[in-house]
């Protein structure tokens, strides 16, 4: 029987109407089959496919970036190819003039429960030293735009490392955070040491690093890790709405803010001050630093142009 006639719909006595429908399939154009087989495959708005993330434009402007971790029978483990979409999608909102900030999240079980371990497991040193291994995780601290990340759950290892490379963390009531590579014979290997230490001071984050303890979403505030605690069902929706407010100032001088204040963990007060000095000088050779200062003192909201 010629392919195109069951292609226009002609009826087989003998088919079954599953064989008829995997035909169908088979039969449509090319492009269409591929859509079928990547069936579990995410897309975002630009198209992009995603197998382990979650990716949209959230808020009343669409104009806050969100980038959900999706692999929940692993609790969201950070596997290679979800860290080649998180950098995928950073670059893709990074690119994107409508977005001004930037959410990370996982599911409300957990944030990320660290990195996949039967991934690693068998890795050689040669291996490791040689491939620069976890080199390319550090791309989210390296984003222009602001980036928050809205922890529910476990929090632990790389998932930890993942929220500190974040510029804000935002927690929900039963998040956990912590450091535990020290009970599998191993340490952090994507900023924990360095970010953890100088986010909570040394001597908690010793202690969590040495024992592999958690610590509460309330200890996390305590110690200076969190800036917010939300409940559970509303951590994203609040998430999304700082996102929101610091989209609607400047890119062009949040961005300035963002390197400023970045800037206080890699340098002497004296050189901070200079570089800051240097930044705000900078601000007034931009349109929107006119327009903010000029709304200021007419009494009205500022139209910032992102100029």
């Amino acid at each position: 029987m010629p392919m195109k006639a069951l292609g226009a719909g002609l009826r087989v006595p003998w088919l079954s109407s599953a064989m008829a429908l995997s035909l169908r399939a088979l039969l449509r154009p090319a492009p269409a089959r591929l859509l079928l087989l990547r069936a579990p495959a995410r897309l975002c708005s630009a198209g992009t496919q995603f197998q382990y993330l979650m990716v949209e434009k959230k808020g009343a402007k669409q104009n806050v970036g969100v980038i959900q971790l999706n692999r929940p029978k692993a609790l969201n483990a950070l596997c290679d190819g979800l860290m080649n979409e998180m950098n995928q999608a950073l670059d893709s909102f990074e690119k994107d003039p409508h977005v001004g900030a930037i959410v990370i999240t996982g599911s409300e079980k957990a944030f990320a429960a660290g990195a996949d371990i039967k991934e690693m497991q068998n890795r050689t040193f040669q291996e490791c030293y040689g491939g620069n291994f976890l080199a390319h995780w550090n791309r989210v601290s390296l984003v222009r735009k602001p980036v928050i990340a809205a922890v529910n759950g476990y929090a632990l290892g790389g998932g930890c490392e993942l929220a500190m490379m974040c510029d804000i963390i935002f927690a929900g009531e039963k998040a956990q955070f912590g450091q535990p590579e020290i009970l599998l014979g191993t340490i952090p290997g994507a900023g924990g040491t360095q970010r953890l230490t100088r986010a909570v001071g040394k001597s908690l984050a010793m202690e969590m690093v040495l024992t592999g303890d958690r610590i509460s979403a309330q200890e996390a505030k305590e110690a200076g890790l969190v800036s917010k605690i939300y409940p559970v069902e509303k951590l994203l929706e609040e998430a999304i709405s700082c996102g929101e407010k610091i989209a609607g100032n400047s890119k062009f001088v949040t961005a300035m803010a963002k390197e400023a204040v970045n800037a206080a963990f890699e340098m002497t007060l004296t050189e901070g001050n200079k570089m800051e000095k240097r930044l705000f000088h900078a601000t007034f050779a931009t349109d929107d630093r006119k327009e903010g200062m000029a709304a200021f003192v007419e009494k009205r909201k500022a139209n910032f142009t992102d100029h």
